[in-house]
């Protein structure tokens, strides 16, 4: 069976780019405890070319204790691209949008939010994570664009100690 789990960093204002530039002052051990059983659960990674591109950069020499970066690079990764010829980072695979439906087990999907957006244009996302930081950025891509209307379910609300929202939505 088929899961996509979209999860997100976002301000309050809807801002989800270039997370790492802002999110780091509210980072704490409770998000840390959050993303780890998620990545760990998680079958495949599916990304969009550019956080893939961010991410390969990143991961690869990375090591934790907690066995996180070994997840996310042994991991099989699935790049949503029409541009991307050679991945290099271990266990990547290249598909085109129309393969995403076919992909099977837990698949979690970061970042990524041109692929997000088409996702759901597609109704392919299955629960959407958010953790909403307490910020307002003013500027930078929204989550959503001009998109048609989506009505999801809240099911899981938690606060953490840095006034960081961790919400999960169900379609």
């Amino acid at each position: 069976m088929r899961e996509i789990v979209v999860t997100e960093f976002i301000s309050l204002d809807g801002i989800v780019d270039e997370p790492g530039t802002w999110t780091m002052p509210w980072w704490n051990d409770e998000i840390a405890a959050f993303k780890l059983p998620e990545t760990l659960e998680a079958d495949v990674l599916l990304l969009g070319r550019t956080t893939y591109e961010g991410f390969a950069a990143a991961w690869p020499g990375q090591t934790d204790d907690a066995g996180f970066a070994d997840k996310m690079n042994s991991m099989p990764k699935a790049v949503v691209s029409s541009t991307l010829r050679d991945p290099e980072w271990t266990n990547t695979t290249v598909i085109g949008l129309d393969q995403v439906a076919s992909l099977e087990g837990r698949i979690l999907v970061a970042g990524s939010m041109t692929l997000v957006r088409a996702l759901f244009e597609r109704e392919l996302v299955d629960e959407l994570r958010l953790l909403v930081y307490p910020v307002v950025l003013g500027t930078g891509t929204r989550l959503f664009g001009e998109q048609g209307r989506i009505e999801l379910k809240l099911t899981k609300a938690e606060s953490y100690a840095t006034g960081v929202v961790n919400l999960t939505y169900r379609r």
